[in-house]
């Protein structure tokens, strides 16, 4: 019973996470908060696959109202959370890797890419990207709350898909309790 009003409980906590999923990445389109980048498509690759919006967003949104249904259903779903959550989770991980797509004086590029995240630390190296202006901060600060929240979201839908298999293994149903009922 605790676990099952536990996993109840978690999945409330799955709101708040995926619409703040959708927000920052909304605000990765918009690096200082100017539309100039994103219009011109000078924005990580990353970015563009929505992972922020769609799956850690929309989706788990669209799973939280479906949590209610019984068994099997309830168990895929969450299981499903459990996926979307951590692939978004793996292609946030891999754009904070990559680093941001800027200008340098080499042109547009990804000036990070070769270096496995180490850019992550080297704090000089950041101003080798000229344009978007502060991108590096930008997009390691959004990625890593982005990282986070999806992280969350994969520990709240694994959690529930512990309560649903104990509350559907272990849990009591009208159908033994009749049987019982018409043995006495």
């Amino acid at each position: 019973m605790a676990l099952e009003t536990c996993g109840n409980c978690l999945s409330c906590l799955l709101i708040p996470l995926a619409l703040w999923s959708i927000v920052v990445n909304i605000l990765l389109y918009f690096p200082n908060g100017k539309a100039l980048h994103a219009a011109s498509y000078q924005l990580s690759n990353y970015v563009w696959y929505f992972e922020g919006i769609c799956f850690s967003g929309v989706m788990v949104i669209i799973f939280i109202f479906f949590f209610p249904v019984q068994s099997f259903l309830s168990i895929v779903l969450a299981l499903l959370g459990v996926a979307f959550s951590g692939y978004s989770c793996i292609i946030f991980t891999l754009g904070l890797i990559q680093g941001p797509f800027c200008n340098s004086s080499d042109g547009w590029g990804y000036i990070f890419k070769d270096t496995a995240g180490g850019y992550l630390t080297d704090y000089l190296a950041w101003s080798r990207c000229t344009e978007p202006a502060n991108i590096v901060e930008w997009n390691i600060i959004l990625l890593s709350i982005l990282i986070a929240l999806s992280g969350l979201q994969l520990i709240i839908c694994f959690l529930k898909v512990a309560a649903e298999l104990k509350r559907t293994l272990c849990g009591t149903y009208s159908v033994f309790v009749q049987v019982t009922k018409y043995l006495r």
